[in-house]
């Protein structure tokens, strides 16, 4: 994780931004449809949880943020893991592209 940063859910990325993020080991996510900060009210207030991501992640797969409002109120919205393909997860895993080749250096 990049500075305690687990996860980064945005409209959309850069491709570079993207990938980037994933050799870093933070999770990407996107919203999905209309769904945004502005229209889902997000000040920064607010905390998060995610879940569906327990068990195997699939690239592409779906989650669902909970948002928790300082006001107690919670709203859930899917959200889709921007994770593209079987050896980003590989990385993902692994903490980032560093740990990982490290990782396979050792076992070698």
């Amino acid at each position: 994780q990049l500075l305690g940063v687990k996860a980064v859910i945005t409209r959309s990325f850069e491709r570079i931004h993207r990938s980037n993020l994933v050799g870093m080991g933070v999770l990407p996510l996107q919203f999905i449809g209309d769904d945004s900060v502005q229209t889902l009210g997000i000040t920064g207030n607010e905390t998060f949880d995610l879940t569906g991501l327990e068990g195997e992640i699939k690239p592409q797969q779906l989650a669902t943020l909970v948002i928790h409002r300082a006001d107690g109120r919670m709203q859930e919205v899917r959200v889709l893991l921007r994770i593209d393909t079987p050896i980003e997860v590989d990385y993902y895993k692994h903490g980032g592209i560093l740990p990982f080749v490290l990782r396979q250096l050792l076992a070698a």
